[in-house]
């Protein structure tokens, strides 16, 4: 499947009205939304079916992670909603995203399968003392992105500073997602954060950006900013 680099803007808004108020500052352009838990579950599938029609696309980031064959029933319901990119959590096991990537096939639709690995919320400290888990965060990351690719994922979702390390791999078409874009450090709960310029030096295919855009002041310019500091280019 080709795919183009973009910025995803990350929806975190609690309702659709809010989500409404903000696509009006955004005005007429076609954008790459990521819908979490915090929408979908509040306004559930329909809130997909409304921007599809406004001819969004969609990065529905729901992190399943269950039993394999629930999540291969699972993934194959959502494909309904004509979404163009799904996650799924490296937690599952290879099994679980094999079968999730089985669910995708069951429909005729072209949906990417990315695979989460550790949030960026989550540091070498926290992985270690609350997780109990002994390797670095880089080499569980890197391990978790063998192995989703192994299991038909198209790409893992990881921190700017992992997908350089992924990069060399030499992984062909294996994406990158990289959310926790951010100008300046700020005090919230990323802490694995870059710029745009850094995300777009280390191959990110995609980055997800929210806050920095939807708390923006004046959020058509800062996307505008900051997808011509990724992509090189104005948005069309």
């Amino acid at each position: 499947m080709c795919v183009n680099k973009d910025v995803i803007i990350a929806c975190d808004f609690e309702n659709k009205a809010e989500l409404l108020g903000f696509l009006k500052k955004i005005k007429t352009k076609k954008l790459f939304l990521k819908i979490g838990m915090e929408l979908f579950y509040r306004e559930g599938p329909e809130i997909i079916n409304f921007l599809k029609d406004l001819g969004h696309r969609i990065f529905l980031d729901l992190k399943l992670c269950d039993i394999p064959n629930t999540v291969k029933s699972a993934v194959f319901n959502l494909t309904k909603l004509n979404i163009d990119m799904i996650t799924v959590h490296a937690f599952g096991s290879k099994a679980m995203i094999e079968s999730a990537k089985d669910g995708l096939l069951r429909s005729s639709r072209e949906i990417l399968l990315i695979v989460v690995t550790i949030l960026t919320s989550i540091s070498d400290e926290i992985l270690k003392k609350e997780l109990m888990i002994k390797y670095s965060l880089k080499k569980t990351v890197l391990n978790y992105a063998k192995e989703a690719r192994k299991s038909g994922a198209d790409g893992v979702v990881c921190s700017v500073h992992e997908a350089k390390e992924i990069k060399r791999l030499g992984f062909e078409n294996f994406l990158c997602v990289t959310p926790g874009i951010r100008y300046k450090k700020q005090k919230d709960d990323q802490m694995r954060t870059a710029t745009p310029i850094e995300a777009k030096k280390s191959g990110s295919d995609f980055i997800v950006v929210g806050r920095p855009i939807t708390r923006s002041k004046y959020p058509i310019l800062m996307y505008e900013k900051i997808y011509k500091d990724f992509l090189g280019e104005n948005h069309e």
